[in-house]
């Protein structure tokens, strides 16, 4: 009995681990209007795999991507949506999108990125986030 409550507990926070689906992080971060942090690769790319399975998830354990929706995308599964956020070949991708008044600017990272290359990034992209929202414009309501 043990075993099986144990094992259930596992999956539950492992599931828990899991980046949010596309659909669902695109969702999130339009209605709240954090950036949103999005890993494009595949299964047999050696670079995706490290960004996957150590990189991505030591940052977020560091509390690191606390201030921006992030998802995964694979290519092969996902190809439309791959090719819609990639720019150009080559794997990994990293992109990340913030929403200005404007519409939403995206940055390109492609290759294997440094923990502190994304914690730049990110920080960045949190710090124009907030800023533009302090300066966005209030209309009076007419009457």
């Amino acid at each position: 009995m043990l075993g099986i409550t144990l094992a259930i507990l596992l999956q539950v926070s492992a599931v828990g681990d899991q980046p949010a689906q596309y659909d669902d992080a695109f969702k999130t971060a339009m209605e709240t209007g954090k950036p949103m942090l999005v890993l494009v690769g595949t299964d047999w790319c050696p670079a995706c795999v490290t960004m996957k399975q150590s990189i991505m998830p030591r940052l977020k354990r560091a509390g690191r991507l606390s201030g921006v929706v992030y998802t995964e995308v694979d290519a092969d599964a996902q190809p439309r949506i791959a090719q819609r956020i990639m720019s150009g070949g080559g794997y990994p991708q990293l992109a990340l999108y913030r929403k200005t008044k404007d519409g939403w600017r995206r940055q390109i990272l492609i290759g294997v990125q440094s923990e502190s290359t994304i914690q730049t990034i990110v920080e960045r992209a949190v710090a124009a986030q907030k800023e533009d929202a302090g300066k966005l414009e209030v209309l009076p309501v007419s009457q």
